[in-house]
């Protein structure tokens, strides 16, 4: 499983969250007056949640701050090794981190956050689990990480097309028609038996 994820890190550029479309605020709907404008619902862009049961979060860190970042990381680590309560044990269950061999083209060092299974509404921001497990991350801390970033994280819900080492299964309404076996024209067989 963990080949798979680093194969299709190689395949799959750094994906950036698109931004949300603002809902144009000139428009009315029928019981609103034109002086209250639809306000959108506010969400935090930086939240790293999962659609899937399966997710990846890929963080580009500057080559200099790798110290910064992974203090954070192991912080959290011990910090969610000591939870007791059942959801935190959940996610910490799930969630592994991966420092890539590789650096991404400007130089930067990759970690790689596998989630699975990922917690349903879970937020997999370090920065939060580690305020609410110790009751305010140091600042010093949190200021190292934040700047360690080369860049925002990207967020993947992953869907599985194909576990290989499986036979594929067909669906039923996705096979193809086997068309019967035509016998042979007469006097192009050199065989007197007809085709099986």
């Amino acid at each position: 499983m963990l080949r798979t994820f680093l194969a299709l890190l190689i395949v799959v550029p750094v994906l950036q969250t698109p931004p949300q479309r603002q809902p144009s605020t000139n428009q009315s709907t029928g019981n609103a007056s034109a002086s209250s404008p639809i306000q959108p619902t506010a969400t935090d862009p930086a939240t790293l949640t999962f659609s899937t049961t399966t997710g990846l979060i890929v963080v580009p860190v500057h080559a200099a701050r790798t110290a910064d970042y992974e203090a954070v990381i192991l912080a959290l680590q011990a910090a969610l090794s000591k939870a007791e309560d059942p959801e935190t044990r959940a996610l910490a269950s799930g969630w592994r981190v991966f420092k890539a061999a590789e650096t991404d083209p400007k130089s930067n060092v990759l970690y790689i956050h596998v989630v699975a299974p990922a917690v349903p509404g879970a937020d997999y921001r370090p920065s939060l689990w580690l305020d609410k497990l110790l009751s305010g991350a140091p600042a010093e801390l949190l200021t190292k990480y934040r700047d360690a970033f080369a860049g925002a994280p990207s967020r993947l819900s992953l869907v599985e097309l194909a576990y290989m080492s499986v036979a594929p299964v067909v669906k039923p309404g996705n096979a193809s028609p086997v068309s019967p076996a035509q016998p042979p024209k007469p006097g192009n067989s050199s065989s007197s038996q007809p085709w099986p």
